[in-house]
């Protein structure tokens, strides 16, 4: 149970205080409260290991959970009705193109679901990192459609993704494939999945230990930036009768 001295310590009254060092976090990992979404206050969540998970209209809260979830971009898991998804070129896919249209869809409900994470501040929020260079999407593209996409941060040659989205068969699928594969293009060493799901497992995603986690981030995190806005530097599928007008 967290006593008033832990709940002390772990709000953030003032913009300038720093976050409390992980390890106190409490079961749930919660690290923190409190505070705001400014791009210091993020870019210094991300660059610790620690990510904003709240229901709009709530405090802010703030985790770094143990264990943590990543995925290796080169084991990325793709099975044979996968592969096919991705080979079937009956699509477009491009990089930052559609960063607000990506969250929004990401914000929708998803089936039997009546609210979202992913509030109007939060979207703003990373919208102003996007602007930045820190905050990157993935856009898959039909017939001049956004059918799929997925969003995350960028610290060094760590990425953080967020959320993903599909409007079609696969489609949050294929982008996370030419996400990975251009992550591994980039010597990127993990993409942080943040907290597991079955579905994140299927596809090769693993926990680690938060220590082991943050030992990797911060090797990667320290590595120079890639400016945004990104592109593909690898081959992908870019037929300009599936991208927008």
């Amino acid at each position: 149970m967290t006593d008033a001295t832990d709940l002390m310590r772990m709000y953030l009254a003032d913009p300038d205080q720093p976050f409390p060092p992980v390890e106190l976090a409490d079961p749930s990992g919660l690290v923190a409260f409190g505070g705001d979404l400014s791009p210091e206050r993020l870019l210094s969540a991300y660059s610790a290991g620690i990510f904003p998970w709240y229901n709009p209209g709530e405090t802010i809260h703030w985790y770094c959970p143990d264990p943590r979830s990543i995925l290796v971009p080169t084991d990325l898991r793709v099975s044979k009705s996968y592969r096919r998804s991705v080979a079937n070129t009956d699509y477009a896919v491009t990089m930052d193109r559609a960063f607000a249209e990506v969250m929004s869809n990401c914000a929708a409900p998803r089936d039997k679901e009546t609210g979202t994470w992913i509030g109007p501040d939060m979207q703003a929020a990373y919208q102003r990192l996007h602007h930045l260079g820190h905050a990157h999407s993935v856009e898959v593209w039909r017939n001049g459609d956004l059918v799929g996409g997925l969003y995350g941060v960028a610290c060094g040659h760590s990425f953080a993704g967020e959320s993903m989205f599909s409007r079609a068969r696969d489609t949050s699928k294929i982008a996370l494939y030419w996400l990975c594969t251009q992550l591994a293009a980039w010597n990127f060493p993990l993409i942080d999945c943040q907290v597991s799901s079955t579905h994140l497992t299927s596809l090769g995603a693993i926990d680690l230990p938060r220590a082991d986690y943050l030992h990797l981030h911060t090797q990667a995190a320290a590595r120079p930036a890639l400016p945004g806005p990104w592109q593909f530097e690898i081959s992908v599928p870019n037929s300009p009768n599936h991208l927008p007008a």
